[in-house]
């Protein structure tokens, strides 16, 4: 974000892959769009009209994923995607998806960031859009004792701490700046997944596109050879082990805390929907889809009603 100017994208992009959860496999070309445009996601399977602008008013589900729909046109798992045009400055595009689910590609930002920097973005004539708080806004659940808070500040910055109780994970902190290049310390940051929820997770069709390239597995509980077995079928790869610091092998980490740095990832992607860059020093505790969002939804009520 080297410029107070509105940026689109400077020539077309397309993806192909599975998504996470569904399984279902989706063309996607990211196009360059005009001033003031935003990002719009157009599901082109559904019609010439299927669009769906990608605001927090049009969050529908934060089920393991953050869902955007209008009418009859739904876009699942769009963060990674909405995070990756956020750090790297993009105001302006369309995306054209023929299918419900965003492709996971390999569970992390670093595809999408890899083509924009290849090809570069087109500046602008409009401002770029930064958001004012008129006050400190702050959302919570009191279930999970996750919090969010925004208070407003003349530079924007994120600081996030992840605690699940882990003994593997620990707890890890992430930050984000202006400063921060986006592209090296928290575009390549993949998802991850809990051993022990893999089991329910595919049981109940949950994440019909995962595999060894897409996640990070975490093996939090004693495990047996058996249950290692059953996984490396289930991901369709002759064998699987446990690394001695708690992760299975299926790849290695790029850092110590790529787990929180992609919980940062995430938040990043879901604060976007809040329309513009919030001046606003934010801390956030536990953060997820649901909270993520819910925030998003309150800045923009809280600009809408100054």
């Amino acid at each position: 974000m080297t410029t107070d100017k509105q940026k689109t994208l400077n020539l077309e992009h397309e993806f192909r892959g599975k998504g996470l959860h569904t399984g279902k496999v989706a063309r996607m070309v990211l196009k360059p769009a005009g001033e003031n445009t935003g990002i719009v996601f157009h599901r082109i399977d559904l019609g010439d009209d299927a669009f769906v602008p990608a605001v927090a008013e049009n969050v529908s589900s934060t089920a393991r994923s953050t869902t955007i729909s209008s009418g009859e046109a739904s876009v699942s798992t769009i963060e990674h995607l909405m995070s990756a045009l956020f750090g790297m400055g993009v105001d302006n595009a369309i995306i054209e998806i023929d299918n419900v689910e965003v492709p996971i590609l390999d569970g992390s930002a670093r595809p999408y960031v890899e083509a924009l920097a290849e090809d570069g973005l087109k500046v602008q004539d409009a401002g770029k859009k930064f958001i004012t708080l008129p006050c400190e806004v702050e959302v919570r659940d009191e279930a999970s004792g996750s919090f969010i808070k925004a208070v407003p500040y003349d530079d924007p910055s994120i600081d996030l701490t992840v605690d699940f109780g882990s003994k593997v994970l620990g707890v890890q902190d992430a930050h984000w700046d202006c400063s921060t290049d986006y592209s090296v310390q928290i575009a390549p940051c993949r998802t991850f997944v809990f051993f022990h929820e893999i089991e329910y997770l595919f049981n109940n069709n949950l994440v019909k596109g995962g595999d060894v390239d897409n996640a990070i597995v975490i093996v939090e509980h004693p495990v047996s050879r058996e249950q290692v077995d059953t996984l490396a079928s289930l991901f369709n790869v002759p064998s699987l082990d446990i690394n001695e610091d708690g992760y299975l092998n299926n790849i290695r980490l790029h850092f110590p805390d790529e787990c929180g740095r992609h919980k940062l990832l995430d938040l990043l992607g879901d604060l976007s929907l809040a329309g513009g860059v919030v001046k606003a020093k934010v801390t956030a505790f536990k953060p997820g889809h649901s909270i993520n969002t819910r925030m998003a939804q309150a800045i923009r009520e809280a600009i809408s009603n100054k």
